[in-house]
């Protein structure tokens, strides 16, 4: 059992280090080399462990961005009768912490995205399983905001989730560069803005 922890905690030492390197410089400019410097492990202790750099990524995918995802933005709308201010919430304060990060590359599911996009189909079929997690976890939300009378009976859930995924991913990438503070705020009120829209007027 001792073995099996201390196992695991290995493990996941490695990945949380090999996902700020892959973030920080991406997939193919980052080495196996580089990740066993910065670990201080020898290559037979890193292929003890993982049976590649790419079995490797993918145990990252598996372990922490899904789970990254899933905490900022999937889990705090999970389950509620009224949707759109959770979505509103839970997006502003995932913009909050990316504001207040000095070593902030973008969304780090959009980024590889970009870089995986034509390269290598097997993770790219990771990357998008979890894209399509968000997507349909927040098409199920605001379907249930329909059934409960907040949604206007209108509103297209599936086009509507696409413009919020798609949104957020322009604005994490604008940050980067730009003004976060500025930019978070400007967006914030004209995606309020969309979502005010969508409320079902009889109710509100």
């Amino acid at each position: 059992m001792e073995k099996s922890l201390k196992r695991m905690a290995t493990m996941h030492k490695m990945q949380v280090t090999g996902l700020e390197l892959f973030y920080k410089k991406g997939y193919y400019n980052t080495s196996v080399d580089e990740i066993l410097k910065e670990l201080s492990l020898s290559k037979g202790a890193f292929y003890y462990h993982f049976k590649s750099k790419e079995d490797f990524f993918i145990s990252i995918l598996q372990q922490l961005v899904v789970r990254k995802v899933y905490s900022m933005l999937i889990e705090p709308i999970e389950g509620h009768e009224d949707p759109l201010n959770l979505i509103s919430t839970c997006i502003d304060e995932a913009l909050q912490t990316a504001e207040h990060n000095e070593n902030d590359y973008g969304f780090v599911l959009s980024n590889f995205i970009t870089e995986f996009n034509g390269k290598n189909p097997e993770i790219m079929k990771y990357l998008n399983d979890t894209l399509k997690i968000w997507e349909v976890n927040l098409v199920s939300a605001l379907q249930r905001g329909k059934f409960n009378g907040f949604v206007d009976r209108h509103i297209d859930c599936e086009g509507a989730a696409s413009y919020i995924i798609s949104s957020f991913i322009g604005i994490r990438t604008m940050m980067v560069e730009g003004s976060p503070t500025a930019l978070r705020y400007r967006y914030m009120q004209q995606l309020r803005f969309f979502f005010r829209a969508m409320v079902n007027k009889q109710t509100a």
